[in-house]
């Protein structure tokens, strides 16, 4: 109806032109003009105007979603790295891999991305005090539910995955009224939970670090001092 509304304002415009002018030969000239304009203001307006606005709001997605993230990490996702990644048997072995510098290139980045997808990870469930991190997890369940409640998380499907997946970890310990003693065949079925949420926590925490440090380096800073995988990191600036 609007459109239509519009159509017939022009129409009358140039009805009123008419009889004014008596000229129909100047309006004719004019309005093929306009018309003749019409594709080029199309492709100005459609492609190269919204691909612009599209690429702003992408940004700010973006931007939104790291946000996110990182709340997730400084509430979550950096302790609970820090207790299963302490559960890896053979992490020491290679646990210089994930010390991550400030001189890091985009090289660096790559090479530790792709050795994590690789990576044979382990978790050895006897390794970790069951019930203080169920209680940990069990604290924390509302505020992950009102990170899965936000539309933009929809955006980023490894990270949607990886809340799923601690979910699902964080459920299974629940459920177990007494977990100072169970059987080693439910140990055995609760480490491949925990080795889930590992590797996903892993790379998502990896992908994390990369964009700090080509944005915010006073984030990175704070973040290379409370790497999960370090031993030696100390949040004192020595």
């Amino acid at each position: 109806m609007f459109g239509a509304g519009l159509v017939l304002a022009s129409a009358i415009l140039h009805l009123v032109h008419y009889l004014i002018f008596h000229d129909m030969h100047h309006i004719s000239i004019y309005l093929v003009g306009r018309i003749a304009f019409v594709p080029l203001e199309v492709l100005l307006a459609s492609l190269i105007i919204h691909h612009f606005l599209e690429r702003i709001e992408k940004k700010h997605q973006v931007e939104k979603l790291n946000m996110i993230i990182g709340s997730f990490f400084s509430e979550v996702g950096t302790n609970l790295l820090t207790v299963i990644s302490d559960a890896d048997p053979d992490l020491d072995r290679v646990r210089e891999k994930f010390v991550i510098k400030d001189m890091w290139s985009e090289s660096d980045f790559s090479d530790l991305e792709a050795f994590l997808k690789n990576y044979d990870y382990k978790v050895d469930a006897r390794m970790i005090d069951l019930v203080s991190f169920s209680s940990s997890l069990v604290s924390k369940r509302a505020y992950m539910a009102s990170l899965l409640q936000n539309p933009i998380m929809f955006e980023h499907e490894p990270f949607t995955e990886l809340l799923r997946a601690v979910f699902h970890m964080t459920e299974e310990l629940d459920y177990r009224e007494d977990l100072s003693a169970l059987p080693e065949s439910d140990k055995i079925h609760l480490s491949g939970d925990i080795k889930r949420v590992y590797s996903l926590l892993a790379r998502e925490w990896l992908v994390y670090m990369q964009y700090q440090k080509a944005n915010y380096p006073f984030l990175f800073s704070l973040a290379m001092r409370t790497n999960p995988f370090d031993k030696n990191a100390s949040v004192i600036v020595q």
